[in-house]
């Protein structure tokens, strides 16, 4: 089922707006989201495709006009369906401004507009374009963070009309994040009677790890050091996704100090990989020889209170 955008809401303003009004909400909200200033948020990129539908529809008197015969009383979410009477009308791509008419909206956005654009041959282009997008499946697929960070291939058991199971051999490329999807051509649904199929879309999720944790670009582990390498320094073997790394631990580091492995994290797509951020843990010894008693204890005599 599409659900139900409310983009006043999306944009935070009343139904009863200005354009000028409109157009400084959605300019506030486009600087806030822009994946720029948010390259460790991974649903930044879906935010500004949100903004950018709202804006769309909400700076175009006809489209808002069009928009607003749905009425005030359908709430965010909700499953939706045109009222009988919500007939179409048409414009020119050109309508578009600084959005472009390449770019993907919603469901709710082409039940609403889709299948109207430009001329008829432009309308038929859309309606299937329309009518495939429908088509298409999502499924999840679980990532360990080695093969987020290296890529993998997949051999993924898929139902079939007549419930057939089928054998999909599927490519992940490193680079990818968690949240993100994977386009798979023409693997989705097929309408009855019809070649006609989707695209089926891999969401991406990431399984525990005993060591990492990813935090956008980044990841972050944790080391166990002593009390008395916390107070003159060592070199330690850190864990990567490369292998094990020497990290210098400095002279009188605290606990939960952060070390940074540069370009140690996750592997971008475009531009440098992230960095390997390495969290410090004292931990006290709970069972010491007699040496280690006789030096701890002549330690405690000598050394000055420590100040906060």
């Amino acid at each position: 089922m599409v659900k139900f955008k409310d983009y006043y809401e999306i944009l935070g303003i009343d139904r009863k707006a200005s354009a000028d009004e409109v157009k400084a909400a959605y300019r506030k909200l486009a600087r806030k989201y822009h994946p720029d200033a948010n390259k460790n948020d991974p649903k930044a990129e879906e935010k500004i495709k949100e903004l950018n539908e709202a804006y769309e529809v909400l700076k175009d008197p006809e489209k808002r006009s069009r928009y607003d015969q749905l009425g005030a009383n359908w709430k965010a979410g909700d499953n939706f369906k045109p009222p009988p009477d919500f007939s179409g009308f048409s414009f020119d791509f050109g309508n578009l401004g600084d959005i472009g008419a390449n770019k993907s909206f919603s469901d709710f956005f082409d039940m609403l507009f889709g299948q109207t654009f430009g001329s008829p041959q432009q309308q038929k282009a859309q309606g299937a374009q329309t009518r495939r997008h429908m088509l298409d499946q999502e499924a999840d697929i679980e990532l360990s963070v080695e093969e987020l960070a290296r890529g993998t291939r997949r051999t993924l058991q898929l139902s079939a009309p007549g419930g057939k199971p089928r054998t999909l051999e599927v490519k992940i490329p490193s680079g990818l994040r968690p949240g993100k999807k994977v386009r798979i051509p023409g693997e989705g649904a097929t309408a009855s009677g019809t070649n006609t199929k989707g695209d089926l879309y891999l969401r991406i999720k990431v399984k525990p790890h005993a060591y990492f944790t990813i935090d956008g670009d980044n990841l972050v582990c944790e080391i166990a050091i002593s009390p008395a390498q916390a107070v003159i320094g060592a070199e330690a073997l850190v864990n990567t996704i490369e292998g094990q790394v020497k990290i210098r631990i400095p002279a009188g580091t605290q606990n939960g100090r952060m070390l940074r492995l540069k370009g140690k994290g996750l592997p971008a797509r475009e531009g440098a990989a992230g960095d390997q951020l390495v969290r410090t843990k004292i931990v006290v010894p709970s069972q010491i020889s007699d040496r280690e008693r006789e030096l701890y204890s002549e330690l405690a005599r000598i050394e000055k209170p420590p100040t906060a």
